[in-house]
């Protein structure tokens, strides 16, 4: 079966969520696993594809696709999908990707299955697995005709490289009228130190139980000190405490970092659904009948103003600075 990956990227590399995608793709076992690079300047990028993987990298190289636009990308995708015969069309989910996967869908008159945690092949066909209920069960679902659009949720699979070389072919870019039409006048850029929440090995987060804004000081040092991100709850970020790029839950980024530090987070539903895949959840909460003590792996009783605190100074006497 035929596979394309939409890598997406930032700057000179690829996302993490795509690269996480192409390995799920090469992981089914396909033989004929290809990845789709669009932008300008962005030949460099196929290696890294095919570090993950790739046997192919199609390249849509053009000054027209520099811009983060969804419908040149669309006009790119659907011509080449028709050319190639491809069957599977994979996203790994973010504001750019969804746009491009529902264009895509619209203009191929293809189904399109998103909020997808996995991806699985039964006999002769392809089964995602779609989260339901809050993610209390896990639902199957297909596809009637090809080709095939899955969307996967943020933190689905990290990337595995296997080394290798791949092909790679230029794409001709021809676009409609239409898809000419808007423009990007400006393009804002999000200020900050350490990795994104997307790409952290640790989370330190926050929620309401840090008392006020001022208080986030205590998760960011921490945060610091283990080379992590910051991330909030939906609660936090409503009050203007924290911004919303750093939410983590169901109306939020779903995360899987190695290490999730809660810090005055009770663990509602809607929170655990985006953090549940964590590797390893440590909470630390005043109230020992705090939900997230159910699915943390350990829990800490106290005040997080006398914990956290504590805890920064340790990881920095342990690391020696």
């Amino acid at each position: 079966m035929s596979m394309l990956v939409f890598l997406e990227h930032h700057g000179d590399e690829l996302l993490k969520g795509s690269l996480g995608v192409l390995s799920k793709a090469v992981a089914l076992g396909s033989a004929d696993v290809a990845g789709v690079v669009m932008g300008f300047g962005v030949r460099p990028l196929a290696e890294q594809a095919a570090k993950c993987g790739a046997v192919k990298v199609y390249v849509a190289d053009d000054a027209r696709l520099e811009a983060p636009l969804p419908q040149p990308r669309v006009d790119v995708l659907a011509r080449l999908i028709r050319e190639k015969g491809i069957e599977t069309v994979l996203f790994g989910n973010s504001v750019l990707a969804a746009d491009v996967a529902a264009g895509l869908a619209a203009r191929l008159e293809a189904g399109l299955n998103w909020d997808l945690a996995d991806l699985v092949r039964q006999d002769d066909r392809f089964v995602g697995k779609r989260p339901a209920l809050q993610d209390s069960v896990h639902v199957d679902v297909g596809w009637k005709s090809e080709p095939r659009i899955a969307l996967f949720r943020s933190g689905s699979f990290d990337p595995v490289e296997t080394g290798g070389s791949a092909d790679t072919e230029d794409v001709t870019v021809a676009l409609e009228d239409f898809s000419t039409s808007a423009r990007m006048v400006d393009q804002a850029h999000e200020e900050g130190e350490g990795p994104s929440i997307e790409d952290a090995a640790v989370i330190v987060a926050g929620g309401r139980g840090l008392g006020g804004p001022e208080n986030f000081t205590l998760v960011e040092e921490l945060a610091k000190a283990l080379g992590g991100a910051v991330g909030a709850t939906r609660a936090v970020v409503d009050a203007g405490w924290y911004p919303y790029s750093t939410q983590v839950g169901q109306t939020g980024k779903t995360v899987s970092p190695k290490l999730y530090i809660a810090c005055g987070i009770s663990g509602a539903i809607q929170h655990k659904v985006g953090m549940q895949s964590s590797g390893v959840i440590v909470a630390i909460n005043k109230d020992p009948n705090a939900p997230i003590f159910e699915f943390s792996d350990l829990g800490v009783v106290g005040d997080v103003h006398e914990v956290v605190p504590k805890l920064t100074e340790l990881v920095k006497a342990r690391k020696g600075s």
